[in-house]
């Protein structure tokens, strides 16, 4: 092996101090990229503050929407951990560059190459963040935006909320307006008012009542009917109340000596349920007394009148047979209309009685057990005449079973076939004709009668039963009537617990129908104690 010669041993120091020149400039080089790299992480940190302070500052003046406060959290806390994650890279890669620094003596090229790459990959993490920095302010911005949309629309509810308290306080007050002055009119209403829960509990009893009851308020308010039926002034009504069970009714109920009073009850309920009901008492006290005083008027009248009449048809009739000598044809004829005309006047004053004995509750007096076909017969025969001279069809139709005996008063149904077959064979033109009907129901006896007469007109109907009413065609036909007859009728059946109802067409005819239950006597007794 050759030795080096002296000349050679100086190059080759020199040469070494050449490349450890140059590696000291390298590392300068690397010192100062690593410079360069503190300061872009310090630019990098102190633009992190900063949006990280501009953040913290937006959240805190949308902190009350928790919704979308935590959705910025959420987004904030994700931003903090990428920035770690990045400020992570960073030491790691700076830590890289020192070992990258240690070994640069050895590995020059490849360390050149690793740090040229290592500074690509920082810088483009670097343009990477700057991005995602500018993305999550773009979306933080238009959170912001849609942030600002929703406080306008929760500030338009809250006016619109407010805007709907006031109508409803307005409302309320409008409602308390009316509420008062319901009181004050249901307070100084002339009727007495009381009104039940759907538990017969009194909740609510008006000035008026308390006077006809003699009694405050506080005294009977919230408690129930059975509880009332024990105070003596309350007694006849609240049993009254308690033993009706239909939805509407009216009755009368004398409460003391001096006091009558209409009742009407109204059902108080919605279309789901049944909420109580209204008793409307009215005071009729003075109207009884005229009513009174003219039935006692009407029945002195009356019996005024039937004396005298009574003696003008004996004397007439003495007259007309012949007693007291011949008389002649004119006189003959000029005395039969004084007797018809008379025997009209006491035609006119029984009716007048009889409408006296019903409205005293007095006129059922002869019950007795009969055949209803025999009463018929009677009435039937006595008008055959009257049939025969108007040239009227007449059937009666009888049924083929025999007939149950029911109680009746004869006198009564008697009167009542009588001014149905009036009615018939007035108002029926010659040659019509009029059919009797007789038929045994269940529980009942119907009677019918048909005539094709000229029949009741629609409007007139429903005021066929009323006193001295008569229809307009019929006062055309036969000018002399009372308009006492249905009145009679009605009353009379209503009094044997039947019904009477009719059917009629202008022009066409009319049929009437009434019915009377079969009662046994002793059945037919409890009725009337009832009635």
């Amino acid at each position: 092996m050759e030795k080096e010669t002296p000349f050679e041993q100086p190059t080759l120091l020199l040469r070494i101090k050449e490349i450890l020149k140059k590696r000291e400039g390298e590392i300068e080089e690397l010192k100062k990229l690593k410079k360069e790299l503190e300061e872009i992480k310090t630019v990098l940190e102190e633009k992190v503050k900063e949006r990280t302070k501009d953040l913290e500052q937006k959240y805190t003046q949308l902190e009350f929407q928790k919704n979308e406060s935590d959705r910025i959290s959420k987004m904030l806390v994700r931003r903090d951990l990428q920035l770690y994650e990045t400020k992570e890279r960073l030491e790691e890669a700076l830590r890289e560059s020192n070992k990258a620094r240690l070994e640069s003596e050895k590995i020059k090229r490849s360390l050149g190459i690793e740090v040229q790459a290592r500074t690509k990959e920082l810088e483009g993490l670097a343009k990477s963040l700057d991005i995602k920095v500018k993305e999550r302010t773009k979306e933080l911005e238009e959170s912001k935006i849609a942030l600002n949309s929703i406080l306008e629309d929760i500030e338009d509810s809250r006016r619109a909320l407010m805007n709907m308290l006031e109508d409803a306080e307005d409302g309320r007050k409008k409602v308390e307006e009316e509420k008062n002055k319901t009181a004050t009119i249901i307070k100084n209403l002339a009727d007495g008012l009381l009104v039940f829960d759907q538990g017969n509990k009194l909740s609510l009893i008006n000035f008026q009542a308390e006077i006809f009851f003699q009694m405050k308020t506080e005294e009977v308010m919230g408690k129930f009917l059975p509880q009332l039926a024990i105070l003596p002034i309350f007694k006849p009504l609240a049993e009254l109340l308690l033993k009706e069970t239909a939805g509407i009714f009216r009755r009368e109920l004398q409460l003391k000596e001096n006091l009558i009073l209409e009742i009407s009850t109204i059902p108080l309920a919605t279309e789901k349920e049944k909420l109580g009901k209204l008793v409307v008492l009215h005071d009729i006290t003075r109207e009884k007394a005229i009513e009174k005083m003219k039935t006692e008027f009407v029945s002195l009248t009356a019996h005024q009148l039937r004396t005298p009449l009574s003696a003008i048809k004996w004397t007439l009739r003495i007259l007309l047979d012949g007693d007291l000598g011949e008389i002649t044809p004119e006189q003959k004829d000029f005395l039969e209309k004084t007797y018809q005309s008379n025997e009209r006047m006491i035609s006119l004053i029984n009716d007048l009685l009889n409408v006296t004995r019903i409205e005293e509750g007095r006129y059922l007096s002869k019950l007795t057990l009969v055949n209803i076909e025999e009463v018929i017969n009677l009435v039937v025969n006595s008008y055959k005449d009257e049939i025969k001279r108007r040239k009227i069809k007449f059937e009666f139709k009888k049924p083929e079973e025999k007939m149950p005996q029911i109680m009746v008063d004869v006198e009564k149904v008697g009167l009542v076939v009588q001014n149905l077959l009036d009615n018939a064979v007035h108002y029926t033109q010659p040659g019509g004709e009029i059919i009797i009907s007789l038929n045994r129901g269940a529980k009942d006896i119907e009677f019918s009668i048909k005539d094709t007469g000229t029949g009741i007109p629609k409007e007139q109907q429903e005021r066929i039963f009323t006193k001295f009413f008569r229809g307009t065609n019929a006062i055309k036909m036969e000018a002399e009537g009372s308009g006492l007859g249905l009145f009679i009728a009605k009353n009379i059946i209503d009094a044997h617990n039947g019904k009477i109802w009719f059917e009629s067409k202008q022009g066409e005819g009319t049929t009437f129908y009434f019915n009377i239950p079969i009662y046994k006597k002793e059945e037919f007794t409890e009725f009337l104690t009832k009635f």
